[in-house]
């Protein structure tokens, strides 16, 4: 017998001091402790490695002008392209998820993200060479896949690694390393730029540190398993009218389950309105900066383009803190509370209720000290309450199926809300003539839209999981289990 199952067999008799620190947050039991915290470090230094990159990736797309085209269009063009790019890699993605166990799927992606990173940093505007238009938007395109591709495998694995009944306790948790991570990030970001410390360019390279360090925890938790004197899981219980998932592309699932098509449309809606947002924001940022260089005399191309990359820069450093100072408050006291008290509709409604007050105080009163704060409070409800009740829904769904459609959902459906705001843009500028009061306007009907699925999906998913879940509400263990089949609510019922 291995020394790893002399362990996993004795079972502890009371939870550990660790443990006992842990039920602070959360439900946590005996045993459950040195997994989740491993998990809980591993997803803290993947955010705080994207943290220490997106101030970049904005900065970067600043000075990446397109002629005819304002910084705005830009910004939101190229996030239409990235869903274009992610229907090729979800693609190129479904079939390595059937041929890789999942933890070697996790440290492959996240290794070929940080060569990438090595090749960004040498292109950076001003370092090595001068400064090129397309590498700005290729470096966009890229962090807006990393952000939501590899973040969205890992909660995948985590997942997949638990029950639905084990998960709901300890999702929130592991959720709160990920808001901590990235207010460690931006903090780190900020001060580092702001001080001089550190040039901006190095930031891809220290990246490189926590994100190699997150997938070596990750490894360490799967080697673990779910808890310390985990039982052996019970054969998973047969589901009425499975629908083979090994072989099938992660789009082929979403369209054929009712549940994963409105968690799909759900995702798509909510990042309509955060991106519509976030380019009103960038919007405001760049025209107070445009006013600011005016006011200081900065007139000469290359000192105005250095202000501005620098500026901007220090002004997501410091917007992003506050988003994740807030989520990570609203995380830890608030999160795990509500899932248990309220239950998952009502945190995965918290959301857009909160969406709607702010988009439509952004309406009203459309200035940047309002815009910014309200976007704070948006943002950080969807980084804390909306992302656990996101990840705490794909509990029940069988394991092939949640790894092959949690990335595709989170990333090309996430995306593909990008580009409607991308076209959002391109009408309200070119087209309509629109002021920022009507952009926000506009805004609060897509809030009301989402509001309206995201009361389909909790009907959904309550009914999934009275059926039992599927495999992966009956199974835990070190590597994916249970048959390659999806009970995910097709057609007119499982």
């Amino acid at each position: 017998m291995s020394a790893v199952h002399d362990v996993r067999s004795a079972a502890p008799a009371a939870s550990s001091p660790l443990e006992r620190v842990l039920r602070l947050f959360t439900d946590v039991r005996p045993g459950e402790g040195p997994t989740a915290l491993r998990l809980f470090a591993s997803i803290f230094l993947l955010l705080c490695a994207y943290y220490l990159i997106k101030p970049l990736r904005e900065s970067w797309i600043a000075v990446s002008s397109v002629a005819s085209l304002s910084k705005m269009e830009v910004k939101a063009y190229t996030s239409f392209g990235q869903a274009l790019v992610l229907l090729f890699a979800i693609r190129a993605y479904a079939p390595l998820v059937d041929r890789w166990k999942r933890i070697d799927l996790l440290t492959r992606v996240t290794v070929g993200c940080m060569a990438t990173m090595v090749v960004f940093w040498f292109l950076q505007p001003d370092f090595f060479i001068e400064n090129l238009p397309e590498t700005g938007i290729v470096f966009y395109l890229w962090v807006g896949m990393f952000g939501v591709f590899v973040v969205a495998q890992f909660w995948a694995f985590v997942a997949d690694l638990y029950t639905d009944e084990r998960g709901r306790r300890l999702i929130p948790l592991v959720a709160i390393g990920a808001t901590s991570g990235a207010v460690a990030g931006s903090w780190l970001t900020e001060g580092l730029v702001s001080s001089g410390l550190l040039p901006l360019e190095a930031l891809l390279m220290v990246a490189l540190v926590p994100l190699g360090l997150s997938a070596a925890l990750a490894r360490s938790a799967e080697h673990l398993g779910p808890a310390i004197g985990a039982p052996d899981a019970p054969p998973p219980r047969p589901k009425p009218g499975p629908v083979p998932s090994e072989g099938a592309s992660a789009l082929r699932l979403i369209f054929s389950s009712r549940m994963l098509l409105a968690v799909a449309l759900v995702t798509l809606l909510l990042n309509w309105v955060n991106t519509n947002g976030e380019n009103l924001l960038f919007r405001v940022v760049q025209d107070f900066l445009s006013e600011e260089a005016r006011s200081r005399g900065i007139e000469a191309p290359s000192a105005l383009l250095a202000f501005t990359r620098s500026q901007t820069a220090v002004f997501y450093g410091s917007f992003y803190f506050w988003v994740n100072v807030s989520a990570l408050v609203l995380q830890c006291f608030v999160a795990s509370r509500l899932l248990k008290y309220g239950g998952f509709g009502i945190m995965l409604l918290f959301s857009p209720i909160i969406s709607l007050l702010a988009y439509s105080a952004m309406a009203v009163v459309p200035i940047l000290a309002v815009v910014k704060a309200m976007k704070v409070a948006d943002n950080a409800t969807d980084y804390s309450i909306s992302n656990t009740s996101r990840n705490v829904l794909w509990l029940p769904v069988p394991a092939l199926t949640k790894l092959k459609a949690k990335p595709a959902v989170d990333s090309f459906f996430a995306r593909a809300g990008d580009g409607l705001s991308a076209l959002t843009v391109l009408i309200g500028v070119q087209v309509l003539d629109l002021g920022l009061g009507g952009f926000f306007a506009f805004t609060v009907g897509l809030v009301v839209c989402w509001l309206a699925l995201a009361t389909l999906v909790t009907r959904e998913h309550a009914r999934l999981a009275a059926e039992g879940g599927g495999p992966a509400a009956g199974s835990e263990g070190p590597s994916r289990t249970g048959p390659a089949v999806s009970a995910v609510g097709t057609g007119g019922g499982a």
